[in-house]
């Protein structure tokens, strides 16, 4: 990884500020000062600043059930809550993926980024169940409508499967099965086919479900959870 990406994965400095480090000369990889962009195995490698090392952290997982209101975000402008005051403190934790401020669910967040990329990136078709409770049309009529592609951005979402349930006469359950993560796009899937989204919630991302965790609350996850996901990722 970048020499940057592993200061701040240590939470020696921001990357932005880590990358000042880097220029100024003060950071060294096996004894030797290295320039922007080199790349450094934490796992291997010495990386020291101003002759101190570097300890990478233990790798962490965390669990998050994400509520309504909180940005996914360190600081936000507004002043809004970010779940990051929901946490632990822990260096280099970063979430795996994004959930909007009005849509609530499973967030994980880890210290491993090569494996967050690989839950998050499309190339490997990480399965994301979501929920949401829409009105505006019928459950024959968006049943239909999800049996044709629904094209976003000039690409197909990716669906890999959708079940339509009826509430009452004014609201309807839809699950989804997607193996991408774009941005908003189960809203935006919803807005294109005419529908009001009442509340949208992640209920898995990969082989991690939220299960009967409150919002708010958080874990750790287990050695299982772990190895379920390093399966997934690495095929180990």
């Amino acid at each position: 990884m970048r020499v940057q990406r592993a200061l701040a994965r240590a939470g020696v400095r921001s990357r932005r500020s880590a990358e000042d480090l880097i220029r100024e000369g003060r950071v060294r990889v096996n004894g030797k000062v290295v320039e922007l962009g080199s790349s450094a195995d934490p796992t291997v490698d010495k990386i020291t600043v101003d002759g101190r090392v570097v300890r990478q952290p233990k790798e962490t997982w965390i669990a998050l059930h994400k509520p309504v209101g909180y940005v996914v975000s360190r600081r936000d402008a507004e002043g809004r809550p970010t779940v990051y005051e929901l946490l632990p403190s822990v260096p280099g934790l970063a979430y795996v993926g994004r959930l909007d401020v009005m849509t609530s669910g499973l967030l994980l967040f880890t210290t491993n980024g090569e494996a967050a990329n690989r839950l998050t990136h499309p190339r490997y078709e990480v399965e994301r169940i979501y929920r949401v409770t829409v009105h505006g049309r019928s459950a024959a009529e968006i049943r239909q409508a999800l049996s044709r592609p629904t094209v976003i951005d000039d690409r197909p979402v990716a669906i890999r499967k959708a079940s339509v349930r009826e509430v009452d006469g004014r609201r309807t359950d839809v699950q989804l099965v997607l193996t991408e993560g774009r941005h908003r796009i189960v809203r935006r899937m919803c807005e294109q086919l005419g529908l009001k989204v009442e509340r949208l919630t992640r209920m898995s991302h990969g082989p991690i479900h939220l299960g009967r965790l409150a919002p708010g609350a958080w874990r750790h996850l287990g050695a299982r959870d772990v190895a379920a996901i390093r399966a997934l990722t690495t095929g180990e």
